[in-house]
């Protein structure tokens, strides 16, 4: 398939966060996008403020008012990664309105806005939900149903997912003009900005040992310098230069559908325990579910929330939730398998991985 016109303006919403920051500079780079919107409630980092063609509007999207600030720039299209993923300690219903009323905002100025072509919205595999009967040989499609989970992350994004659904359909059927729609459930996005060049606090982060100091960050190295692993931990990941060049796919090129799912994630053998310990040299120590669903409650409550260990987020640490890529398979091959994409150092921002902690993939 060939580009669409040059000169595209694009409105990347939640522009300071992990992938929205690194959509903005791949943008940033292209002869065929003439501007990049960068909205979001984080200031603009120093790295941002580096970016050409970058216009950074400071603003939370659950608030009134970024909407007139953007249509001036006519978006052709809407990139949507924002969301409070650290859930608010006391805070559910001040969270509830940054995340799904905020993209309901979005969604409305989407559908609304006559510029924009297309909407991306970014969803997540824990619609599938993590429970004790999942099994490893089970792969979640995109046509199977959402299931209720007390996982707010979870709960939160069925529901920004049917809210996406239901206005669209009420769309079509009233004859509206609507903008092609792309939803993607990702893997556990990995790599080496986010491991090195903004380390997050993460699985991966917390066992390679890269969390920064801090008295929580201390006691998260010592409780991981061994695996505490279920049985039933198993994970999925996607390489961020191969999350990059999904989105390149489906904005730039002239893709068919109205309304499309898409599951993230190479058709590969997923990371399990041994796998994980093996990459980050560590011994595995046995732990059963409800040993893990204590330690969250735990530090969720003497923490009030610092270590992201919120209620129902154990499951995931503690039952399989494996995904198909079948579907994506169909319009995009992955570069990086998911043992790659976790073990593996090299990518667009390998500069930013220190020498001595580099890891190459052998040659193919």
């Amino acid at each position: 398939m060939q580009p669409m016109s040059v000169g595209r303006n694009i409105l990347v919403v939640g522009g300071a966060g992990y992938v929205g920051e690194m959509l903005c500079h791949q943008l940033s780079l292209r002869e065929d996008v003439a501007l990049v919107i960068a909205l979001d409630k984080e200031p603009q980092s120093d790295f941002s403020k580096s970016l050409k063609k970058v216009v950074y509007i400071q603003h939370n999207m659950a608030d009134v008012g970024w909407e007139d600030q953007v249509v001036p720039h006519q978006p052709d299209t809407v990139i949507h990664t924002a969301w409070q993923i650290r859930a608010l300690y006391g805070q559910a219903g001040e969270q509830w309105r940054w995340n799904v009323e905020g993209t309901d905002r979005v969604f409305g100025f989407a559908f609304t806005q006559p510029s924009v072509r297309k909407l991306i919205y970014f969803s997540t595999a824990s619609l599938y939900s993590a429970r004790a009967d999942n099994r490893f040989e089970h792969l979640f499609r995109e046509d199977e149903p959402f299931r209720d989970d007390d996982y707010i992350y979870a709960r939160e994004k069925r529901v920004t997912e049917e809210h996406l659904k239901k206005r669209y359909e009420t769309a079509k059927a009233a004859g509206a003009a609507v903008p092609q729609i792309t939803v993607l459930r990702p893997a556990a996005i990995t790599g080496p900005r986010g491991r090195y060049m903004r380390v997050r606090f993460g699985l991966q982060s917390a066992l390679q040992g890269n969390l920064a100091g801090g008295f929580l960050n201390r006691c998260v190295r010592l409780m991981t310098a061994s695996m505490p692993a279920p049985a039933g931990w198993v994970r999925q990941f996607i390489h961020e230069d191969d999350v990059n060049d999904i989105v390149m796919k489906c904005t730039l090129e002239d893709m068919l559908w109205s309304y499309e799912v898409f599951n993230i994630v190479p058709v590969s053998e997923p990371v399990y325990a041994h796998d994980m310990a093996e990459a980050v040299g560590k011994r595995i120590i046995p732990v059963k579910p409800w040993m893990v669903r204590l330690a969250f409650w735990f530090f969720w409550h003497i923490t009030r929330g610092r270590i992201p260990t919120c209620p129902g987020a154990w499951r995931v640490y503690s039952y399989p939730l494996l995904m198909s890529g079948d579907k994506l398979a169909q319009i995009y091959r992955c570069l990086y398998t998911s043992k790659e994409a976790f073990q593996f150092t090299d990518g667009r921002y390998e500069e930013w991985v220190p020498e001595d902690q580099r890891r190459l993939r052998p040659s193919k």
